[in-house]
């Protein structure tokens, strides 16, 4: 049985020491990793929604690299979001830079009421490719 191994990326950021909890996790040659948020370095949230939404994206591809794997490697992204109808075009607009082209990876959209002061937050489940 494989051992499940925790994963940071670089500059780890404050919300993990303060919340407890790994990045991802990485099992095998996937890769389960946590959601993340648009926060700053300190933990704090950005308060620019579209520049939250772009950090969050910028902590998940820091976080899947320190794994070895990037985004053409997600097998699964659900994203949680607290004013969905407000925020569709904002998040469609940048998740249209981070994925240009096909194939897309699928996606799960869930509206919630609270995140923890976020207003945006993505995880995914990655395969990770075989070193060569």
């Amino acid at each position: 049985m494989t051992k499940p191994e925790p994963v940071f990326p670089a500059n780890r950021h404050a919300l993990y020491e303060q919340h407890g909890y790994s990045a991802a996790i990485r099992s095998g040659d996937l890769l389960f990793v946590s959601g993340q948020v648009g926060s700053r370095e300190d933990g704090t949230p950005e308060p620019d929604f579209e520049t939250q939404v772009r950090r969050a994206f910028a902590n998940l591809e820091a976080t899947l690299a320190a794994a070895g794997a990037s985004f053409a490697d997600l097998v699964d992204v659900t994203s949680f979001h607290t004013d969905p109808e407000n925020q569709f075009e904002t998040i469609m607009k940048v998740k249209a830079e981070v994925f240009p082209a096909p194939p897309y990876p699928n996606w799960t959209a869930i509206g919630v009421n609270w995140l923890a002061g976020f207003d945006f937050e993505i995880k995914v489940i990655a395969r990770v490719p075989q070193a060569t």
